[in-house]
């Protein structure tokens, strides 16, 4: 591949200063424009699906990028990205694009920009039909950060026509380890419906939502099983109008991760046995499995060891980091079947923060690693 650690710096950087929280439509599609040209320039199919979570929600940028020749239908190999970050517009003003050492900082490059770039940019060198022993088709979705509730429909069928996938999520820090395993997610909305009532005057005929939220909040955290793999967090609540009045309503999100679909079922059954402790009091949920375990198979293991005769070939040994418990798109493609690799994008550190990076000194590697694998995966 004829491509500079500087040509990689300037293209990532110029995508971290387009600022792409997954919340602004407006902004998403001006990413994703700058994401098909670099893919188009370099002589790929590059084409812009919108897609839609609800028929109310708006329309939102899905990239697809192939090298496939018209008529190839055969299963090949699937690249997922994503180009929606979690930060806000304005986040630039606290982690601005710059080169500290070997940092390159910004928001949104180490999740997950840098690792698209560097995926993207080596299947631009294998363009061509017949470039690669697999017909490659790569797919970067707008809202993965939010639970890619617009495109899991087209990650699955893409899924489905796939012999393998690799997903350019960031290396896990300090070694650059792949992800072979992930846990499932789910949440539960639950609102509690009380009495409102005077604190003062008439304290005893309220009902306090808040309350009764607060015996729900500790038996949804009691069904945390670390050693089965299983959390509940309750993320956020609210409730109450004003400190005088017995609050008649409160709400809170929950989280819950799993290992295994006997897991999310068991957990879902407990949430939806769920009953008020107080007098008086209602509760509605809505719980919701969104993405099931991925899970290290066989077929897993076999293709992290192909995988690392590509890095090992780049100058490099790619690891295995434990199972996690954050989730990805992999979550819908290894329930599918299709043998999926995760985390194998940019290597740095800080998703999520306000000094998330890229160590620059392993740009050229990893992206040497990808056309590698792309050209020798069969």
């Amino acid at each position: 591949m004829n491509v500079t650690t500087e040509q990689l710096v300037a293209g990532i950087s110029e995508w971290m200063a387009c600022e792409s929280p997954s919340h602004d439509p407006q902004a998403l599609w001006r990413m994703a424009e700058l994401m098909r040209a670099h893919g188009a320039a370099g002589g790929l199919q590059a084409r812009l699906d919108p897609v839609r979570a609800t028929a109310e929600a708006p329309e939102l940028p899905l990239l697809v990028f192939t090298n496939r020749a018209p008529g190839d239908t055969r299963p090949g190999l699937l690249i997922l990205g994503h180009l929606d970050t979690v930060h806000p517009i304005g986040t630039l003003d606290v982690n601005p694009v710059r080169v500290e050492g070997d940092r390159l900082y910004g928001p949104g490059g180490y999740d997950m920009k840098a690792g698209v770039y560097l995926a993207l940019t080596a299947l631009r060198a294998c363009a061509r039909p017949g470039d690669t022993p697999l017909p490659v088709d790569m797919l970067v979705v707008p809202d993965e950060e939010v639970g890619s509730h617009a495109s899991r429909a087209s990650i699955e069928a893409y899924a489905r026509n796939a012999r393998y996938c690799l997903v350019a999520e960031p290396a896990r820090a300090n070694g650059g380890r792949c992800v072979t395993a992930r846990k499932g997610t789910g949440t539960l909305q639950l609102q509690v419906q009380g009495v409102a009532s005077h604190a003062g005057l008439a304290h005893e005929k309220g009902r306090s939502a808040i309350r009764e939220m607060a015996h729900q909040v500790l038996a949804l955290e009691a069904m945390t099983d670390y050693p089965r793999g299983i959390t509940v967090s309750v993320g956020t609540i609210e409730g109450g109008t004003t400190s005088n009045t017995v609050p008649a309503l409160c709400r809170c999100h929950v989280d819950f991760r799993f290992s295994d679909m006997v897991s999310a079922d068991e957990i879902v059954q407990k949430m939806q046995a769920l009953q008020p402790v107080g007098e008086g009091v209602q509760l509605k949920m809505e719980v919701d499995v969104n993405r099931p375990p991925m899970v290290r198979d066989d077929k897993v293991v076999a293709l992290l060891e192909r995988v690392q005769v590509s890095a090992r070939a780049a100058g490099f040994e790619l690891e295995e980091a434990p199972p996690t418990g954050g989730a990805s798109d992999a979550n819908f493609t290894s329930a599918l079947g299709v043998p999926s690799l995760d985390a194998l994008g940019a290597d740095g550190d800080g998703a999520h923060t306000w000094h998330e990076h890229v160590l620059i000194s392993t740009l050229a590697t990893r992206t040497r690693f990808w056309h590698h694998l792309l050209t020798q995966l069969s």
